[in-house]
């Protein structure tokens, strides 16, 4: 599995939201300073987030 890491983040800054995409297309999201806690998302809640996101929304 491949984990991506926005380009803000690096390793000498806090935490930090790592994304990787399964092969169906859901969405393992995990805290770069807790790798062994993951959250999955399945594809549609991750484009509504995305969406949000894009649009200025707070959740």
């Amino acid at each position: 599995m491949r984990w991506i890491r926005p380009n803000r983040c690096d390793n000498s800054g806090p935490n930090c939201l790592e994304v990787a995409v399964t092969p169906n297309g859901d969405r393992l999201l995990r805290n770069s300073q807790r790798p062994e806690v993951t959250i999955k998302v399945d594809a549609q809640e991750w484009s509504t987030f995305i969406d949000s996101v894009r649009a200025g929304q707070s959740l």
